[in-house]
């Protein structure tokens, strides 16, 4: 099985835009229950299908594969509305990547950065652009934020 350690940030400032490249992603859910999810994603010219289990902390069970970028684009019809859309860049800062997504649509205006850690107990550095912790709000999920937007909140 796999097992994804995220942790995830609201942040400070803009001092992260000039850090990374930033790549549009197109996502969507084929499930979006709690119990386990079922994502669709374009990312630039490849297409990914993930399952991911129920959040214990900032652990989970974890699958991704690969598929035709046609395939995702198929997918992408069939799952729940709206979709996510987003610029991630990749950063990277003191030995991990971080992961920051600018929203787009109706999740506008919002902005975090993710950590994947190989352990719970991992130490790490916090970047001065990283603020509050949110990884236990599932608000910020992006499966929440399409049944719940940002502009809505």
């Amino acid at each position: 099985m796999g097992v994804e350690i995220e942790r995830k940030f609201l942040l400070r400032g803009d001092a992260w835009r000039s850090m990374g490249q930033p790549v549009l992603l197109r996502q969507g859910y084929l499930s979006s229950h709690k119990e386990r999810v079922v994502r669709v994603r374009i990312e630039g010219e490849r297409g990914v299908m993930t399952i991911k289990g129920r959040n214990v902390g900032a652990v989970r069970g974890e699958w991704e594969y690969e598929i035709p970028l046609a395939d995702a684009s198929e997918l992408l019809l069939l799952c729940e509305q709206p979709l996510i859309e987003k610029y991630r860049s990749r950063i990277d800062y003191a030995g991990h990547v971080w992961e920051v997504d600018e929203f787009l649509g109706v999740n506008a205006g919002l902005v975090v950065a993710e950590i994947e850690l190989g352990s719970e107990a991992e130490q790490f550095e916090l970047p001065e652009w990283v603020g509050e912790e949110v990884t236990s709000d599932v608000r910020y999920l992006n499966s929440s934020l399409i049944k719940h937007p940002y502009s809505a909140w």
